[in-house]
């Protein structure tokens, strides 16, 4: 008979075994940030779509859609549905908003549209079942990413963040927005987010139905082929534009792959909008080159009195002075949060999507971000970075090096924990 502490070490020892196989399993190689390239960024899109593992294609349109407005026009798109409906996001919550976008989504399944709508287990986890009930009722198809299960016990900690909507084939939309009464108004006050969505018509939106295709059939099962669902798309517009979502066994992910590379790339400025940003040390290397060799590199980010997750503010903090120190500025908005994820370089190409500039955005959630070269775009998303940052506080080096011991402690010991934030 095994002595009872004998047990306890076979069963630490098991765990760890099992934590490290899980860990081998999951773990991605981080990109090496050392690229020669004398082409600006306008002239690399065949080279950013290609290493996020996807194709830039032309003849796209954009409109930026910002705040409570988004939810305005996506609910009049989905009312307006014919064939099909496809709805993927990670955060959804009893409220205001949610009754609405469900009774749009009921209303298009009763009238014969096939709903389709996918939902992240975790975020996603108050979502009433009397709601869930009216939805199947009514004929929507509603399923639940990595719902918790002895099948998904070594994907638990991976979770669906995307945010996207494909209606009929057609017109997509992808972006930041929650189904949350938080993303409702105008970011007026701490009650009321901000966030940046794009309404897309054109050739890109197959890429995103592909994306919306692949979590649907892995979790399903079910493959959807057709004229609802891909239809023939003819350009509408002079925009390219590529999607980065997948993420490959043993390599890092195409979201990963596509911001850090676009620090290289960058000759006149970066200006970075993200609600939580904890920079790898690759990347805050990759930014002081940029500074060097005089690239004008911005972050706009919420401050923890902002923040929805003040902990993860303070995690960012662990690198604010190597960052300051190298010359990248650094500001903190106060008053809400600011939950767009965006990124401009040199006034030309623009990074917006679902991705936050973190290590669970970049190598373990699912991810999309597009990739798109227009000035107009670019200059649009600078214009909403200059209207914030007007009420923001710059960060600046002596007063930070002056901040508290409890506040270098309080980060600190954030970003031991940043993995699981």
């Amino acid at each position: 008979m095994f002595d009872s502490d004998l047990w306890v070490w076979l069963s630490l020892a098991l765990s760890a075994v099992l934590a490290l196989v899980i860990w081998s399993i999951r773990r991605h190689r981080s990109p090496i940030l050392h690229v020669q390239c004398d082409a600006t960024i306008d002239q690399l899109m065949p080279s950013l779509s290609g290493l996020s593992l996807s194709t830039s294609v032309e003849g796209n349109s954009i409109e930026v859609l910002e705040n409570g407005a988004f939810f305005d026009v996506l609910v009049a798109r989905i009312l307006a549905a014919r064939k099909s409906v496809h709805f993927e996001t990670f955060l959804w919550k009893p409220g205001q908003l949610a009754t609405r976008v469900a009774a749009a989504f009921m209303d298009r399944a009763r009238a014969g549209v096939t709903v389709r709508i996918l939902l992240d287990a975790q975020g996603s986890k108050k979502l009433q079942n009397d709601t869930l009930a009216r939805l199947r009722e009514a004929g929507c198809k509603v399923k639940f990413f990595h719902k918790r299960s002895i099948y998904t016990i070594g994907v638990l900690n991976d979770r669906d963040h995307r945010k996207l909507c494909v209606i009929d084939g057609k017109e997509a939309f992808v972006g930041g927005h929650c189904i949350v009464d938080d993303w409702l108004g105008n970011a007026e006050d701490g009650q009321h987010f901000s966030d940046v969505s794009v309404w897309l018509h054109g050739p890109i939106v197959h890429s995103i139905q592909g994306a919306f295709s692949e979590n649907w059939t892995g979790e399903t099962g079910e493959v959807f082929v057709g004229e609802e669902v891909f239809p023939v798309l003819h350009k509408v517009g002079d925009i390219p534009i590529h999607a980065a979502f997948v993420k490959p066994e043993n390599s890092a992910p195409a979201v990963k792959l596509l911001h850090h590379t676009a620090l290289c790339l960058a000759r006149k400025r970066i200006w970075i909008q993200n609600p939580y940003f904890i920079p790898k040390v690759e990347a805050i290397a990759a930014m002081a080159q940029a500074v060097k060799r005089g690239v004008d590199i911005r972050v706009l980010m919420p401050a923890a009195s902002g923040s929805d997750s003040p902990v993860v503010q303070h995690a960012g903090h662990r690198h604010f002075e190597t960052m300051l120190r190298s010359g990248v500025r650094l500001f903190e908005y106060p008053h809400t949060l600011l939950h767009q994820k965006i990124m401009t370089i040199d006034g030309a190409w623009s990074a917006v999507g679902s991705t936050n500039f973190d290590d669970r955005s970049f190598d373990t959630n699912d991810e999309i971000t597009l990739g798109i070269l227009d000035a107009g775009i670019a200059a649009r998303f600078d214009g909403i970075f200059e209207r914030y940052v007007q009420r923001a506080r710059e960060v600046k080096l002596e007063q930070w090096r002056k901040r508290s011991i409890f506040h270098k402690l309080h980060d600190n010991a954030a970003y031991f924990i940043k993995d699981v934030l």
